[in-house]
């Protein structure tokens, strides 16, 4: 008669939790033929509270560039800010940071 003992081996997987940050997202406002200067300068002061100075910056670099980056940060607040940039129909459109 054989009799055959079983082993249990107790093995133990380590593993580190891996966190990452989510990257942040680029508010982006695309120039366009109709909208005045002045009215996408006030939206940008009245939307993001930048100073006039900053605002009317960003407005120029739409106008000379054809787009201009005006906010990045987290996404949720990055889709709320193109939403009320759209609600002020400027064209407004989000991207990933590339990192």
């Amino acid at each position: 008669m054989f009799v055959f003992a079983a082993t249990k081996e107790a093995t133990e997987t380590k593993t580190a939790p891996k966190t990452s940050l989510a990257p942040p997202w680029n508010v982006i406002v695309h120039d366009d033929p109709v909208t005045l200067m002045t009215y996408v300068t006030k939206v940008f002061r009245q939307v993001f509270g930048y100073a006039q100075e900053h605002a009317h910056r960003l407005m120029m670099e739409v106008h000379t560039n054809g787009r201009s980056i005006v906010w990045t940060g987290a996404r949720e607040q990055a889709e709320m800010y193109v939403q009320k940039l759209q609600a002020f129909h400027l064209l407004s459109s989000l991207e990933v940071v590339d990192g």
